[in-house]
């Protein structure tokens, strides 16, 4: 595996290949580099590999026995290959498609979950502080402040959502990884999760898969655009839709694709 790396870069995809076993990989031998405090965009039509890639970088397909990931990433210039698979999971964090607020704990509950799991000991003022700190950072805490002891799925799907979000940030993850989390919220909650998005971006790095073209163009610095498991483009956002290198990314953003 290669060893070197640029540090100015948080993140950096080298070669990287997921294959389920058999056939074309989900995800072949593509490369890329994220510099901190962006948002990337990984765009492509269903089944091209971008979960898949985003899944990945956190080593998520580690808890299955039939997949397998080659090629190497790096995350502040260390391969997370190299490192304890919960300690990655720490550092790149992830948020996924549906709010899944874990049901049995209260909202308070769900924020520390991520030091429950990993056996990370803190006093009490110490965890009020990461619950109100972690609230704030997705303006939830104004909305929840009275009800910290109710169940997170109290909450209405947006706002399940960013308590989500808030779950992974109180482990201050270096990376947020983000698959598709707007497409089960209604257009304000979506709204709202992306104004969420621009205003992190100030303190993390995101990365995040989404489906949908005009979201990409509103909150991403730069895109990726992805088919069957291959990265065809990758460059500033504004450049690949109005000037995309490649014709099948200027079909599939014109919508002419297939």
């Amino acid at each position: 595996m290669e060893n070197t790396v640029n540090t100015d870069y948080i993140l950096e995809l080298k070669d990287v290949s997921v294959s389920y076993g058999g056939g074309r990989n989900a995800v072949d031998k593509v490369s890329a580099s994220v510099s901190p405090n962006t948002v990337t965009a990984i765009m492509g039509p269903s089944g091209c590999g971008k979960s898949t890639l985003l899944r990945a970088i956190n080593r998520l397909h580690e808890l299955y026995r039939d997949i397998t990931t080659t090629g190497d990433i790096f995350l502040k210039g260390q391969s997370i290959f190299r490192m304890n698979p919960m300690m990655v999971r720490r550092l790149a964090g992830m948020v996924f498609q549906r709010p899944n607020p874990f049901p049995t704990m209260s909202i308070y509950g769900n924020v520390l979950a991520g030091y429950r799991l990993n056996n990370i000991p803190l006093s009490k003022a110490e965890k009020d502080c990461v619950v109100e700190k972690s609230l704030r950072e997705v303006n939830l805490w104004d909305e929840v402040k009275d009800s910290l002891g109710k169940k997170g799925t109290f909450l209405s799907g947006g706002q399940q959502q960013r308590l989500c979000i808030a779950r992974t940030l109180a482990l201050r993850p270096e990376l947020l990884l983000m698959d598709e989390p707007t497409s089960a919220l209604d257009p304000i909650s979506t709204a709202r999760i992306e104004e969420l998005i621009l205003e992190l971006k100030k303190e993390y790095t995101i990365v995040i898969v989404t489906h949908n073209m005009s979201q990409a163009a509103r909150i991403s610095c730069n895109s990726m655009f992805m088919y069957l498991g291959e990265l065809i483009e990758f460059g500033p956002t504004k450049q690949m839709f109005t000037k995309p290198k490649d014709k099948r990314t200027e079909d599939y953003l014109t919508g002419s694709f297939g």
